[in-house]
């Protein structure tokens, strides 16, 4: 499973607005690449749509998707929202990642 915090909610609500989609209607497909400077990346993109082969959650009113691959290294990640001084944006916390990038969007296990 993958949690959504309230900030992170709130956020996402926003975004889905301003796409001229809604929270009801669309899914969060959070999903890992390879690449970085820690070999893996993190992907965050709303949806419309969900293979079949998808995982499905919802946590926080907010419908998540993750692809059979991805979820083997997202399980029990919590998706947050970071507003303050040191930058802006989607946080991953992850209970699997050994070792992280400085910006935070790669990781390793």
């Amino acid at each position: 499973m993958i949690k959504i915090s309230e900030t992170a909610k709130i956020k996402i609500n926003s975004l889905m607005q301003e796409d001229g989609s809604s929270i009801e209607e669309s899914f969060v497909r959070v999903g890992v690449t390879s690449g970085g400077c820690s070999g893996l990346n993190y992907n965050l993109e709303f949806d419309k749509e969900h293979k079949p082969e998808d995982k499905v959650f919802e946590d926080n009113g907010v419908k998540v998707i993750v692809d059979k691959k991805s979820f083997l290294y997202l399980v029990g990640m919590t998706l947050e929202y970071s507003g303050g001084l040191n930058g802006k944006g989607f946080v991953f916390n992850n209970p699997n990642a050994t070792r992280t990038c400085g910006c935070g969007e790669s990781f390793s296990m």
